[in-house]
């Protein structure tokens, strides 16, 4: 059991707040859902609303950036001061600068969507206040099988800005460049070596989200600017060097690029090698391209 019993989950009939909701009523803690389009308006707090956050020994925050910053001196402001006040926003430098004194408080960040588990996945944990109900959470955080990592809020937002705003931003400008390309993506598909099948597997899940996710990946990061910048940059340096058909300085860009790597090196290069080989080697075979036997009579 628990020493967060009760806890008020507010946009917890979202996917974050939704995963949270579950994972707390499996260790027996009492679970109240706010959900601003139901019942109860976080902004604007009535008797009944502070009623339930006064009560509760853990308030989580699962809502847009604007709503949590306009709800969170008063939420605080009606909790007890020995609860425990948490967000999962994916942007922490200015949610931090707003963060009331009074309460203990945890902004984390699941770096994950949440219909795949948590189990094995990473969780962005910024330590606003301390206290034993922090620490509790992050070990529940733990036993349920998410890795916590500990940074602060500046470190957080420019880390996101690399491993979310870039790498989207690398996906949505792949995916806007074989659009323009006009070639067909089922032609395409059969003859993908791995890369460009990854490539195509996931501009497919960004293409099929929520588009309010990845807007705000692009438009709220503080760093996503400076990495949208930087892949341009690179895109046009690597064009530089194939144009001007220097040979030895691509040869040069790629050590230069495994040495950015470091340490870290050999383990990517042999996880990319585990994900290809689980890839099929494609949608269709060559018989399937054909057209059907004459037949003669």
């Amino acid at each position: 059991m628990t020493r967060l019993r009760r806890c008020v989950l507010v946009g917890g009939s979202g996917a974050v707040g939704g995963m949270f909701a579950r994972l707390l009523g499996e260790r027996g803690a009492v679970v109240e859902v706010v959900d601003p389009l139901r019942n109860g308006d976080i902004t604007n707090i009535d008797d009944a609303l502070a009623d339930q956050l006064r009560a509760a020994d853990m308030v989580l925050l699962a809502v847009p950036e604007p709503v949590a910053l306009a709800a969170i001196g008063a939420v605080a402001e009606a909790m007890t001061p020995d609860a425990l006040l948490v967000d999962t926003l994916s942007v922490k430098s200015r949610v931090v600068a707003a963060a009331p004194a009074g309460v203990q408080m945890v902004s984390l960040n699941p770096m994950f969507a949440p219909a795949l588990g948590m189990a094995g996945r990473p969780v962005a944990a910024v330590v606003v206040h301390d206290g034993p109900l922090v620490r509790e959470l992050l070990r529940l955080i733990e036993q349920w099988g998410g890795r916590v990592v500990l940074t602060d809020a500046d470190e957080h937002d420019r880390l996101t800005g690399a491993a979310q705003a870039l790498t989207h931003a690398a996906v949505l400008g792949f995916g806007v460049a074989l659009r323009d390309m006009d070639v067909d993506v089922g032609q395409l598909a059969a003859i993908a070596p791995p890369p460009h099948t990854t490539m195509l597997a996931l501009l497919a899940r960004i293409a099929s989200g929520t588009p309010e996710v990845y807007w705000d990946v692009q438009a709220a990061n503080p760093h996503a600017a400076t990495a949208r910048k930087a892949l341009a940059e690179g895109i046009r340096a690597v064009a530089d060097i194939v144009e001007r058909g220097d040979e030895a300085a691509f040869a040069g860009l790629l050590t230069s690029l495994g040495g950015a790597l470091g340490p870290q090196l050999d383990r990517h290069r042999e996880l990319c090698a585990g994900l290809f080989a689980g890839l099929a080697s494609g949608t269709t075979s060559y018989s399937d391209r054909m057209p059907p036997p004459t037949v003669l009579q």
